[in-house]
């Protein structure tokens, strides 16, 4: 099987750790990305990259973008969403990116480092593509982050999952009202494990024939909001408690349970197509019949051939819709050999990380004529891997944008990288 080549983009933050979702191609050719922050005392920042002259630019530091620039609190870490353009703006949400270790986990802080007060929650925000100029608009309560988030372009509504407790939050753009309903799943991933925890639902989507908005559990239910009801419910009928998706304990941590990866919206058939995280399968769903049919199993070749799981404990976030609108471009994980053998990492881990080493694959998948391609493993030229890749952005030329890490001047960050593809393919 043949390799691709990734190069790697210092876009010049020496702190920049793992980002999650935070990349989009918008509607001017250019890639927006944030690099994440793990530090309480630093922020992330948000870049713009720029295929023509292949350079970026940084754009803003995202405490600033939020008012909170040497107010003493903890920083705004990260960003966890996808840019979402509409009406020459780009929208998008703010997370937190320290945390604290409470009875073994990773915890929205309750003690703050010292002269430092709490995280002050997350924030959705605009950018004006034209000008250049930021608009703070909302800030989630209670201090949560804001970790899932999507756009009713039609309507002009936000929607948002909070973290840690799994809050669902509606906001209006043009009215200016934000409205916080919910939790959607127990108490989220700031319950007690084994009772009330939760992993929570990671992608959204909005049907936009009449605007419900759609998510997931880990216990496999779905659900639905309607802007006209103003209430969340559970769809009846349909779920995914499937065998194929495997066995989980929804009430305890280290893996999404039975929520969907990572899901988006296909108007030609009026459908959502998704993927289940640790599985790696495709998915149909169709919410106004309701149904959810299996597709294939769109992990790479190597994964599919051993049967097994990948070693991302929550799967992989780098799943969208190419330039065409009918191809899934998909960065996933293959396994790596030693000897002929499969190399095995941990068997449990209490948290979205890397189980063990494996291989970046490229893997797409044409909807109209069911093609899978799996375009093989992903090195640097230097030999080395890509790892902790969880974006994905794709460029109008094919050519495949994602954050991932890689060594600079001895210090291991994340940042972009750029995968041309031939395309098309």
């Amino acid at each position: 099987m043949p390799a691709l080549t990734a190069y790697p983009h210092y876009s010049g933050f020496t702190f920049a750790h793992d980002t999650y979702n935070a990349i989009t191609c918008a509607g001017d050719g250019k890639i927006y990305y944030v690099l994440s922050s793990n530090r309480y005392d630093v922020a992330g920042q948000m870049h713009v990259y720029d295929p023509a002259t292949n350079q970026s630019q940084f754009l803003a530091d995202l405490s600033a973008i939020c008012g909170e620039a040497g107010q003493q609190s903890i920083a705004q870490g990260k960003s966890h969403v996808r840019f979402y353009e509409r009406a020459g703006r780009l929208y998008f949400a703010t997370h937190v990116g320290f945390y604290e270790l409470i009875d073994g986990m990773e915890r929205l802080p309750e003690r703050p480092p010292e002269g430092y007060g709490l995280y002050p929650g997350g924030h959705f925000l605009s950018y004006d593509l034209a000008t250049g100029a930021f608009a703070d608009l909302a800030v989630a309560p209670d201090g949560e982050g804001i970790l899932s988030m999507t756009i009713d372009r039609e309507r002009g509504y936000l929607y948002g999952i909070t973290w840690p407790t799994g809050y669902f939050l509606q906001y209006a753009i043009d009215d200016k009202i934000l409205k916080k309903l919910g939790p959607v799943s127990a108490r989220g991933e700031a319950g007690t494990p084994g009772a009330d925890y939760r992993t929570l639902c990671r992608s959204l989507f909005v049907d936009p024939a009449d605007g419900a908005v759609y998510m997931s559990t880990a216990d496999g239910d779905i659900l639905t909001f309607r802007p006209a009801a103003a209430a969340i419910r559970k769809l009846d009928g349909v779920d995914l408690r499937l065998d194929y998706f495997g066995r989980y304990d929804p009430a305890h941590p280290g893996s999404m349970g039975y929520n969907w990866r990572k899901i988006f919206w296909y108007a030609p058939e009026g459908v959502a197509y998704g993927v289940h995280g640790n599985s790696g399968y495709l998915f149909r769903f169709d919410p106004r019949r309701p149904t959810l049919e299996l597709v294939e199993r769109i992990t790479s070749e190597p994964s599919r051939r051993s049967g097994m799981f990948d070693q991302f404990s929550y799967g992989y976030l780098g799943f969208q819709p190419g330039p065409d609108g009918e191809t899934i471009y998909y960065l996933t994980g293959g396994p790596v050999y030693a000897e002929g053998r499969r190399v095995k990492g941990e068997e449990q881990i209490a948290r979205g990380a890397a189980k063990g080493l494996e291989n970046l694959h490229l893997v797409t998948y044409h909807l109209p004529s069911r093609k899978y391609t799996d375009h093989g493993p992903v090195f640097y030229p230097d030999g080395s891997r890509p790892t902790y890749v969880n974006s994905l952005a794709v460029g109008p030329d094919g050519t495949v944008y994602t954050l991932a890490r890689f060594m600079h001047n001895g210090r291991e960050i994340q940042d972009l990288v750029r995968i041309p593809v031939a395309y098309p393919f």
